[in-house]
């Protein structure tokens, strides 16, 4: 898939004036029938089948879904449908089409940026009996396990006072994995659709019990359940971009010289080999494996990042091709610049001077990374609700390890100003003491 581009200059593009919002109206069964029918085309090839029941006309729900790949809306049709649904979508879906994918029920926002209007929006559709599915992990997986989710989700829930259900895929990350570039595999998909929370239990369960249940829902891992069922990956590209998420040798600790490619994981520092086997695991080629399991190779990406912001060492500073996203019409490609990720959060200086965004630390939990985008390239997105900056990284420059810093940047912030709230609360004395 591909997506709508125009060069174009700064000034050019930020004179352009910022699409008025508008209300999501309830989808038109003629074009949720239409992608009904071609979804079953992908379906049927990935031999889709799922579990579960629920009350069609018992809604309108909330439906939460775990995200892996560009099957799972299909998925969701192939279960939800003849029932209308709203889906939360990400701004640059809709450019170039935007008039079509409002017609099937998209209801567009931002990736990691606050968006009150999205509440809003959701409230109106359920309001107006019209069903919603979101993906609360807003980015597909990198590894096969769930990726950040937003903090407090259970007020939203409190708040759309709707029942939950929750649809769970299987297979959907083995068959077409992200780092994989877009090949794929021939995996079967399966999927689990339960109701999470009825009105009742919504009332009856504090926000923070409300969370709690949703986040040990989406603690899957794509690779153990690969294992588990003996699901076979034959192809012999299935290393192929691995080193996307391995990008730490995990022999000589190496940066960026990791290379995946067939089946096999080669780092061009030490020259340790991994060989992938058709069950998922990683081989060392000599006999002596560090991490057989890929999930378990990138939490200790995770913890080095960490080390690397707690000692203060950590900064990534690239030259980056910038593109703007301003309204639905286009992505603007409007020059070069550098993106600089350090303690501080992000900034992105360019177009000869005349663009200096920068983005605190503590502005989103997490970071909108992505491999091959489009098909243009490995990217990082920054921005806010009026312009969103897609910054296309060169070869070397590891998206997976700033969406890390970005998550563990946040979650020492969050934890430094939780400490200094109780220091403060330690030292009031109370008045009769």
């Amino acid at each position: 898939m591909k997506i709508k581009t125009i060069e174009a200059s700064y000034d050019e593009v930020m004179s352009l004036p910022v699409p008025e919002h508008k209300a999501p109206k309830r989808p038109s069964v003629i074009f949720r029938t239409l992608v009904r029918v071609l979804s079953q085309i992908d379906l049927w090839k990935a031999r889709f089948k799922f579990t579960g029941s629920f009350d069609k006309k018992g809604g309108p729900y909330l439906v939460l879904m775990n995200h892996s790949s560009f099957i799972d809306l299909k998925v969701a049709y192939g279960i939800l449908y003849p029932m209308p649904f709203h889906t939360v979508s990400t701004h640059d879906a809709m450019v170039g089409k935007n008039w079509l994918m409002r017609k099937i029920g998209c209801v567009p926002t931002k990736k990691f940026v606050s968006d009150a209007t999205l509440i809003a929006d959701m409230k109106h559709a359920l309001g107006r009996g019209t069903s919603v599915l979101m993906y609360p992990e807003a980015g597909y997986s990198f590894d096969g396990r769930a990726t950040a989710l937003p903090d407090r989700f259970g007020r939203l829930v409190k708040i759309l006072n709707v029942p939950v259900l929750f649809i769970e895929t299987k297979g959907a990350f083995t068959r077409d994995p992200l780092y994989n570039g877009l090949k794929i595999r021939r995996v079967p998909v399966s999927a689990h659709v339960e109701t999470m929370f009825t009105k009742e239990q919504i009332a009856a369960l504090s926000a923070e019990e409300i969370d709690a249940k949703i986040n040990m829902a989406f603690a899957f891992d794509g690779f153990a359940w690969q294992k588990e069922n003996g699901i076979r990956v034959t192809e012999e590209f299935r290393a192929d971009g691995l080193e996307r998420i391995l990008y730490r040798c995990a022999h000589c600790e190496a940066e960026g010289e990791m290379c995946g490619e067939g089946t096999k994981l080669v780092c061009k520092r030490c020259g340790k080999t991994y060989t992938m086997t058709e069950l998922g695991e990683l081989i060392a080629d000599d006999g002596d494996t560090r991490f057989s399991h890929v999930p378990d190779w990138y939490q200790w990406e995770r913890q080095k990042v960490r080390e690397e912001l707690l000692s203060g060492r950590y900064q990534m500073s690239a030259d980056v091709d910038i593109a703007i996203m301003r309204d639905y019409k286009a992505l603007y490609k409007v020059g070069k610049g550098r993106l600089v990720h350090s303690l501080e959060g992000f900034e992105l200086t360019g177009c000869d001077g005349k663009l200096n965004y920068t983005q605190k630390a503590q502005a989103s939990y997490g970071l909108n990374a992505d491999y091959y985008w489009y098909e243009m390239g490995d990217v990082i997105c920054i921005g806010n609700n009026d312009t969103l900056y897609y910054c296309f990284t060169p070869e070397g420059v590891s998206v997976t390890k700033a969406r890390l810093a970005a998550e563990e940047l946040y979650k020492l912030v969050k934890e430094e100003s939780k400490k200094k709230i109780l220091a403060k609360r330690a030292v009031i004395v109370p008045k009769n003491a």
